[in-house]
């Protein structure tokens, strides 16, 4: 454990700091690391609901213990169980309380931002947005809000009026604000970065920047392309930009015929993501055998776990 840690970085906290790490704490960089919640959130948990309440040096640094760790862990549990992060404190207390739960804080939340959608209203759906994310995991945050959202609202623009506009007021502010996510990442994060593509000629394509988002949160940098590009340059890039992986997001069908040309010829992983994957199950299946470190997930969701157990992120 203290291998991980930046023995530099507990110097400059001075001698309080470092004892205390020599003693088995953990300082908040470590804590975030080892659970995947980032130290904004888990001050927000602190603060808002004494969810977690860590040692404090004399200095003001927080410290967090085992315990602490297995406490941030539990609540993570419930949180990808659906409990609003409003609720986990007294689930902790009295697990039992869970059948009692009657308020959805996930539907509040998604029907604001879907009336803020609806309405184009921008202010409340940044809000909205970036209140969320102090409070919860990018994980937690994509499967139980982000996620469920695009499906709700995909449903409304099957065949309704203001399809296009509601559609186009939405992807472009999604693209901007994971966007700026990313830039803001990478801008902090070195080493060789994924390769993400969509491969479909759908337009700022949703699913395309929650991936990147959710990589980038891994302490990843991630270079994303917003349309298809031919073999040579693909092969190019990934050569350029020294890339660790190469993911190909589409939620339609592809051209599976130029899959072979266009991966074999990268020495680098690669993985298919979308919904694509479901609409060539049989058939990607088959590809995998052959062309080499082929990987398949049909959802942002499932590419993040995949890229996370292969040690790509």
């Amino acid at each position: 454990m203290k291998s991980r840690l930046d023995s530099s970085a507990s110097e400059d906290f001075g001698a309080d700091f470092k004892k205390a790490l020599d003693d088995g704490w953990l300082p908040i960089r470590e804590v975030a690391r080892q659970t995947g919640v980032n130290a904004v959130t888990l001050r927000a948990w602190e603060r808002r609901y004494g969810l977690i309440v860590p040692h404090r040096t004399p200095k003001g640094h927080r410290l967090f213990s085992a315990e602490h760790v297995q406490r941030i862990l539990t609540i993570l549990t419930w949180l990808n169980r659906g409990v609003a992060v409003s609720q986990v404190k007294q689930l902790l207390d009295t697990p039992q309380a869970f059948s009692e739960l009657v308020e959805n804080d996930w539907q509040v939340l998604r029907n604001t931002l879907f009336t803020a959608v609806t309405q184009l209203t921008e202010r409340p759906l940044d809000d909205t947005i970036n209140q969320a994310m102090a409070l919860y995991p990018p994980r937690t945050l994509c499967e139980q809000l982000l996620m469920p959202l695009l499906a709700e609202l995909e449903q409304r623009w099957q065949g309704q009026f203001g399809t296009q506009m509601e559609r186009g007021f939405f992807y472009s502010w999604l693209r901007s604000k994971f966007g700026a996510r990313l830039y803001h990442n990478n801008r902090q994060l070195h080493g060789a970065p994924l390769l993400l593509i969509n491969q479909s000629d759908l337009p700022l394509e949703p699913h395309v920047w929650l991936t990147a988002w959710l990589i980038s949160s891994a302490d990843c940098p991630v270079q994303v392309f917003d349309w298809p590009l031919p073999a040579g340059e693909l092969a190019l890039a990934v050569d350029l930009l020294q890339a660790r992986g190469v993911l190909l997001y589409s939620s339609k069908a592809i051209k599976l015929s130029t899959l072979p040309k266009l991966l074999n010829s990268l020495s680098c992983p690669k993985m298919i993501v979308g919904a694509t994957v479901c609409i060539h199950h049989t058939e990607l299946c088959a590809i995998t055998s052959e062309i080499s470190d082929l990987y398949l997930a049909d959802s942002p969701l499932a590419a993040h776990q995949a890229l996370v157990q292969r040690g790509l992120i």
